[in-house]
């Protein structure tokens, strides 16, 4: 690790005073309720698993959860409503440190090895039942719940009532003191009339100041009690939404025929108050109103709408963009109409709760998938929200659970997504989202802004930007005429007379570049090898989405081939073990770096923690603006974490947001020297001696036969029935080895099965070699028909020793995830060294592009007494060209690494 150390610094920025606690848009959730993991959706009816938890409430230090909810497609519906006493006791504050080894997730209260869990059931005798009943201590469909600090109150749905405890209870099973909308604890009332004491389907309750608030969501409309019922059926005082008690519209939405105004409701489904206000989310309007003062009169209109631009406007679904968001541009196939995105921060679909802590106005948008935030309650109608949780920014809806081998939806049930928040809850410090769907109940914390959403990367790669190309391959004879276009804006470069190719590139290249350059691509001429390079300028997989198209004047003799920009990656994608770099503000105080030669990294440095999911992890380097660390090999059983950083510095201690991680099976990055991509690969010869590679493959049956020759010496071995194609390799090893007299020596590379042959001495290099097989099944074939390229091994490859073809060169990465054979994936250590066999290959098969060639990919294992570190020995294909820059990519299943570059030249360049 000593020489890679430097590789991972970066220049160092004093802390200035930390700025106060907040949101930011696309922060990852701090814990979650109900789920082993951030990414579970595990169903279950215990004391520890959530089902479909759809309500959500905090009081006086306790929390409560109505597990269940009114989607038919979110299951299990366990109907019951679970307490936690005590909350901050029993779940990690942000800013706790949390010991070293303590559990796969300390911060998932749904693991088994939690300490705490929920301490009252209600509507059921015990954690594993979720039966149905219409008594004083069962519920058919509870899903809001609501408390004071003192009492508490349930929206039970299915049975049409609303029962309240006048005391929180503290015994499971405990029955209800009152309820209200039946007369009595067993029945329902049929047919359901419309009176001051019924409800149709209430699906929000809320207790404020001695008053008592019902969303009778089927009847349209909000009741109030001035006062905290003492009997059952006790009639409301209050009635929002209609003109008086026994009015309700149609119930039948398909004739509804209510239109939207101030003093109209249609399924309103929360009501809520901060003392001050009440907020009522109308579903069926899409909207949220706020009365600026507690309302005490029959249909008293809201004073402020949010989701419409007036309290007269609405739009089926939801989403009224035209009135509510920017034109993102015009539709030429409409007589260029401003088009809109689906979605802005001042739009609402489908919302279905809102909840004020006093300061800031929190929606459940559920249409949507997202939370947004307001960090001042809106004044005025149609106000646009300041911070959107569950989704990267205010025009995404990125949830869904559509995925393939080929797209892994890396997001699902993310620490970063919400799928239909359905109610929230606030405790002075934390924002608790019901998720039913995802079986769980997600808190974001508010923290110090010191880690941006995309601030954690793999160390090796940052970014990883899409690459394409213009290949010339006639020159232009005179007024030939191209044009390159790239995202609308055209490029020409007209030829004169006695031009060649490599004045069209450069033409082209300035002509790309000039001024401030494309604001899309980077053109790098390649007149070597008749070449423009197009590099994206925007990072990941954005860069794929550039559009470059070409043309030819007309009877041309010029003639390229145009490639379009492909292989951005998002490098914050992670595997497990992965080194990798967190940029930000404030960090830490000071500058602090492991010991170079550490067997084991430290879990604390410069007074700094790093948390995934909880996971204290080993760090190896922190300064104000960066911290260098890695991801622990335990989260292998997610597709996403959550991180955070805790700093114990001059100003105390503080911690950031949280930020969701994607997490695969691997991502590769190389690493590479500093600079704009692509950047200098970190790349070194890799032997001293003249070497070639010979591959044994296919299908091996018993009397196949394979022949390795040496100038006229000949190595054959006739396959036995119990061979595999690792043992007939290390057959032809053992014969070759076997020869005192012979020129080189055989090695086994690490991946695929090959046979690595070197030069004993400087006279190696030429040596002839050749390989056959007999047989439809085995094959036995030579990268080359010769030994070539010893250099130094280990010397740098630089400008003045540059790599050639069919060369043996080797570079360093990370994130290639876990490796075979057992004693190596046994060997890979969170924040220890490697101790694993040498001779190890990625799980996941790697391969190499150099120049534009597929490079033979000798070996990519984990190197021995290192951490995170992965060698990848390269055989460069023996017809690359010159170039000062020959880039160079690894690649596994869809991951594709940063792209980096070696100087190659070609001694025998083939001819022009």
């Amino acid at each position: 690790m000593k020489h890679f150390a430097a590789l991972l610094l970066s220049p160092l920025f004093l802390c200035a005073n930390l700025p106060a606690a907040e949101y930011i848009t696309g922060q990852g959730a701090r814990l979650i309720i109900g789920q082993a993991t951030f990414t579970d959706q595990y169903p279950g009816t215990t004391q520890r698993l959530l089902g479909a938890a759809g309500g959500v409430a905090y009081a006086n230090g306790t929390l409560f959860i109505a597990d269940s909810s009114r989607f038919n497609g979110a299951t299990p519906q366990n109907r019951r409503v679970l307490i936690y006493t005590q909350v901050s006791s029993k779940f990690p504050a942000a800013n706790t440190e949390i010991g070293p080894d303590v559990s796969r997730c300390p911060v998932c209260t749904g693991r088994d090895d939690f300490p705490s869990a929920p301490d009252v059931v209600l509507g059921q005798k015990d954690f594993s039942s979720n039966d149905v009943a219409i008594t004083q201590a069962g519920m058919r469909l509870p899903t809001a719940v609501a408390s004071d600090g003192q009492r508490l109150a349930v929206a039970d749905t299915e049975n049409n009532r609303i029962l309240i405890w006048n005391s929180i209870p503290t015994v499971s099973g405990a029955p209800a003191d009152i309820v209200l909308g039946q007369t009595g604890f067993t029945s329902i009332q049929q047919p359901i009339v419309v009176t001051a004491s019924s409800f149709r389907g209430p699906q929000g309750v809320w207790f404020q100041s001695g008053r008592l608030y019902v969303a009778d969501t089927q009847n349209h409309r909000v009741l109030i009690w001035r006062s905290i019922p003492t009997q059952n059926n006790q009639p409301a005082d209050i009635v929002l939404g209609q003109p008086n008690f026994t009015t309700a519209p149609e119930p039948n939405l398909t004739k509804l025929s209510t239109s939207a105004h101030a003093t109209a409701l249609l399924n309103p489904v929360s009501v809520t108050s901060d003392g001050t206000r009440l907020f009522v989310t109308d579903l069926g309007f899409n909207r949220v109103l706020i009365w600026n003062a507690i309302p005490d009169a029959n249909q008293a209109p809201a004073d402020v709408v949010v989701g419409e631009p007036d309290m007269d406007s609405t739009i089926e679904g939801g989403n009224d963009v035209t009135k509510m968001c920017a034109s993102n541009g015009t539709n030429p196939n409409n007589n260029n109409a401003p088009t809109y995105p689906a979605m802005c921060a001042g739009t609402l679909s489908v919302p279905r709760f809102a909840l004020s802590d006093g300061t800031r106005l929190y929606i459940a948008d559920g249409g949507n998938d997202r939370v947004l935030i307001f960090n001042a309650i809106p004044l005025a109608n149609g106000a646009a929200a300041d911070v959107v949780l569950g989704q990267k920014d205010f025009t995404a809806d990125r949830v869904t659970d559509a995925e393939d081998i080929f797209t892994p939806n890396l997001q699902r049930s993310s620490a970063d997504t919400i799928r239909t928040p359905t109610a929230l809850a606030w405790d002075g410090a934390n924002l608790y989202v019901a998720d039913p769907f995802d079986r769980r109940v997600i808190v974001f914390t508010p923290e110090v802004s010191k880690v941006p959403v995309n601030g954690i990367r793999n160390s090796a790669s940052l970014q990883v930007y899409a690459v394409g190309s213009i290949d010339f391959t006639v020159a232009p004879k005179e007024g030939d005429q191209a044009t390159i276009t790239i995202n609308g804006t055209d490029y020409v470069y007209k030829a004169v007379k006695d031009d060649t190719i490599a004045k069209v590139i450069a033409g082209l290249v300035t002509a790309i570049n000039a001024g401030t350059g494309d604001p899309y691509v980077l053109a790098i001429a390649n007149p070597l090898f008749n070449s423009i390079t197009l590099t994206a300028r925007v990072p990941g997989e954005a860069g794929n989405a550039i559009v470059i198209t070409s043309k030819l004047s007309d009877a041309a003799t010029l003639a390229f081939t145009t490639t379009t920009p492909s292989g951005g990656q998002d490098a914050a994608k992670i595997a497990p073990g992965t080194l990798v770099t967190i940029t930000g503000t404030g960090l830490a105080d000071t500058t602090a770096s492991a010991p170079a030669n550490a067997e084991t990294l430290p879990r604390e440095l410069g007074n700094v923690q790093v948390y995934f999911d909880g996971i204290r992890a080993p760090l190896l380097y922190v300064s104000p603006t960066q911290i260098n660390t890695q991801v622990p090999y335990e989260v292998l059983d997610t597709t996403s974490i959550s991180a955070w950083v805790l700093t114990k510095g001059k100003n105390g201690v503080t911690v950031s947001n949280a930020v969701a991680v994607p997490i695969t099976l691997q991502n590769p990055g190389i690493f590479a020297l500093a600079g704009d991509d692509p950047r200098p690969a970190i790349a070194y010869h890799e032997s001293s001696s003249a070497s070639v590679s010979i591959l044994i493959d296919g299908s091996i049956k018993a009397g196949d036969t394979g022949t390795i020759t040496i100038e006229d010496r000949t190595y054959t071995y006739t396959v036995l029935a119990s061979d595999t194609l690792a043992t007939v390799r290390d057959a032809f090893i053992a014969m070759i080895n076997g020869n005192a007299d012979e020129k080189v020596t055989a090695e086994p590379g690490g991946s695929f099965t090959r046979v690595i042959l070197r030069a004993k001495d400087a006279s190696g290099d030429g040596l002839p070699v050749s390989a056959a097989a007999t047989g439809s099944n085995l094959s036995v074939t030579t990268a080359r028909d010769n030994l070539c390229c010893g250099n130094t091994a280990g010397a740098p490859i630089t400008d003045d020793n540059p790599a050639t073809p069919g060369e043996l060169i080797y570079v360093y990465g990370t994130g290639l995830g876990l490796v075979t054979p057992d004693a190596g994936k046994e060997g890979l250590r969170t924040g220890q060294t490697y101790i694993g066999p040498a001779l190890n290959d990625p799980t996941s098969f790697v391969s190499a592009l150099a120049g534009g060639r597929t490079a033979n990919v000798i070996s990519a294992g984990a190197v021995p007494g290192t951490i995170g570190l992965y060698k990848i020995v390269l055989e460069l294909n023996p017809d690359i060209p010159t170039n000062p820059a020959t880039q160079v990519t690894i690649a596994q299943d869809i991951y594709v690494s940063n792209i980096v570059t070696i100087p190659v030249v070609n001694p025998n360049p083939p001819a022009q």
